[in-house]
Parts: C-alpha cells; sequence; structure tokens
C-alpha cells in the first residue's frame, strides 16, 4: 500500500486539535460536568465544524 504524506493534513491538525479542546470545553459548560473528547457529542459537533470550514481551512493553508 502507498502512503501519500499530504503536507496540508499536517498543517490542519493543530487547529482540528484546537476545534476538539473548544468543543469539549463548550459540552462539558452545557451539560454542568465534565466530558472527554471522545463523547459522541462532542465527535459529532467536531465533525460538523470541520465539514463546514475544511474547504476554506485547507485552501488558506495550501497558500502559506
Amino acid at each position: 500500500m502507498n502512503h501519500c504524506h499530504d503536507p496540508i493534513i499536517t498543517r490542519e491538525l493543530p487547529f482540528i486539535a484546537q476545534i476538539i479542546q473548544n468543543e469539549t470545553r463548550l459540552e462539558a459548560e452545557r451539560r454542568g460536568c465534565p466530558v472527554s473528547s471522545e463523547d459522541p457529542a462532542v465527535r459529532e459537533h467536531v465533525c460538523t465544524i470541520v465539514l463546514q470550514i475544511g474547504a476554506d481551512l485547507r485552501a488558506h493553508l495550501s497558500h502559506c
């Protein structure tokens, strides 16, 4: 199997990590108790955000 290295994905990872951190904190605030970053609600929010901003983020990072 040939694995291609995509430098844009590497540059996206810190942004995605920040989104996960933010959504984990926000979900904990909504519930009023600690929440894991692996919580299904957190994952759903993160996926929604990444799908919404993914193209713009990729375009921005490919020009940096």
